[in-house]
């Protein structure tokens, strides 16, 4: 199966890098990084992409803008916010949202609860796949 491809929307690198190594870790593929918004409406618009992340806040600016895009395009994303659904406009309350920090199982589920949605599968998307076991080779026991 091809790798799916992501887009990401965030203005703080390290944060941007650390999710970028969360989702290769998660068999996604990042067709790129957007840092301000109009990256974002640009990226949302064009991009050839079967999901995005959105930080809410780009240098005070929302996104909410890129993710009307991404909704008529009928691609799924999900919202990262440091400051909880409180920060998150009326008519896209029903979109997954991570709360900043995020760890890699919150934004797999996230990104699976978007997928599902806009399949039509809520509540019956398959668990995900297991992590590969650890290396025996370095274990006291291998």
């Amino acid at each position: 199966m091809a790798a799916r491809r992501i887009l990401i929307v965030e203005d703080e690198m390290m944060i941007a890098m650390m999710v970028e190594d969360f989702l290769a870790d998660l068999g996604w593929n990042v067709v790129g990084v957007a840092g301000t918004l109009d990256q974002a409406l640009a990226m949302a618009r064009d991009a050839a992409i079967d999901a995005a992340l959105l930080d809410v806040n780009l240098n005070g600016r929302n996104t909410f803008g890129a993710a009307e895009i991404l909704r008529e395009r009928q691609i799924p994303f999900v919202f990262a916010t440091g400051y909880g659904v409180q920060g998150i406009d009326d008519r896209f309350r029903a979109v997954p949202t991570l709360t900043k920090p995020y760890q890699l199982d919150q934004l797999d589920g996230a990104l699976r609860q978007a997928l599902a949605a806009a399949h039509g599968l809520e509540g019956r998307f398959p668990d995900p796949e297991p992590l590969a076991p650890p290396c025996k080779a370095n274990s006291p026991d291998g």
